[in-house]
């Protein structure tokens, strides 16, 4: 904390939270710059409200000061290294860049190793989006719930299986106090900040950054944004065949029944059988892709809710209505509104 921070703090009797954004390589630039202008507007916009200081100090830190190519391909300056700071309030790893296989562990053993000590040191370790890769690797998350960009999921469960990972969730908050906090998909990083400013310098401060920055809450939850895709590296040729008719097939009469028809299998070891192979039983996996054919028809289509039901395979408009507000957690409607291509932006 600066001398001039740290004095203003002990005459106001208010506690001014250094927060220490991490930068490395396999950073983004979008996240790390986002993160940092929102948390440092009390300080460059003069937002005060009841507070007589900046309730944060931000500094951007990595394992050298000056210039750093990010991920993105853009320099960003680092202030601090991490080997200077020997206490902070508050660490955030913005998104990183996972590419081909997924994250390579072992390859910041340093900034693993400050990590874990700033945590001891009573440090709130905080991850936007896939930055829990490398918070992870402390081992602090493991028996811990976290989030992840859902596109991601698959490579964390991977190079993490003992933290329990919902990438549905926008926001996690877990250990015993509190002090591991991870952000889902992409600008889920807003929830992230705006959760930081509510608990450290109060609701009011919270609502006047969304309103300035017209950030919102992700309080539906990330299903809306979440695409399915059925597994298909199960090594079973028999289900793989019927995934494939099932693609373009789905909205037919007795999907299910059809299959197992197609199939030449017993009906109960075709569905034993798709279940193992795909981690859903068969009537949940045709109800999923009537769900992503409904919400594409919903973005890019005018056609009426009972149209879309009836095109999906959906006789029962009011059953589809409540199927896709229990897969996607908005109604059909909602969700048109929300990701629906605006009328002026229609060529």
């Amino acid at each position: 904390m600066s001398n001039t921070h740290a004095q203003a703090a002990a005459r106001s009797g208010a506690s001014v939270r250094h927060v220490s954004l991490l930068a490395l390589p396999d950073a983004v630039i979008a996240t790390l710059a986002g993160i940092y202008d929102v948390m440092n507007a009390p300080a460059l916009m003069g937002l005060r409200s009841a507070h007589a200081c900046p309730p944060f100090e931000v500094e951007i830190v990595g394992e050298s000061t000056g210039p750093l190519l990010l991920a993105s391909g853009v320099p960003i300056h680092v202030q601090r290294t991490v080997e200077s700071i020997d206490a902070t309030d508050i660490v955030i790893v913005p998104s990183v860049l996972v590419r081909g296989s997924g994250w390579q562990k072992g390859r910041y053993p340093e900034l693993v190793d400050w990590l874990q000590r700033m945590h001891a040191g009573g440090a709130v370790l905080c991850s936007a989006c896939s930055g829990v890769f490398l918070l992870a690797e402390t081992g602090l998350f493991d028996g811990r719930d976290a989030t992840v960009h859902f596109s991601y999921a698959g490579y964390f469960a991977s190079a993490h299986p003992d933290v329990p990972i919902h990438p549905e969730r926008v926001l996690v908050v877990s250990g015993v106090r509190e002090e591991l906090i991870s952000s889902g998909a992409s600008t889920t990083w807003h929830d992230m900040v705006l959760y930081l400013i509510a608990r450290y310098a109060g609701a009011t401060d919270a609502q006047e950054v969304a309103r300035l920055f017209a950030l919102q809450w992700h309080q539906d939850g990330l299903a809306p944004y979440m695409s399915f895709e059925g597994r298909t590296d199960h090594g079973d040729a028999e289900i793989r065949a019927a995934q494939d008719w099932l693609a373009t097939h789905f909205a037919v009469a007795s999907p299910v029944e059809e299959m197992v028809k197609r199939s030449k299998l017993a009906e109960r070891s075709f569905k034993r059988r798709f279940t193992a192979a795909t981690g859903i039983a068969p009537i949940a996996y045709v109800q999923r892709l009537r769900v992503e054919d409904a919400k594409r028809r919903l973005e890019r289509t005018d056609a009426s809710v009972d149209e879309i039901s009836w095109r999906v395979g959906y006789e029962d408009a009011a059953f589809f209505r409540r199927l896709f507000k229990r897969t996607t957690g908005l109604a059909p409607g909602a969700y048109r509104t929300r990701f629906a291509i605006p009328d002026f932006a229609r060529s």
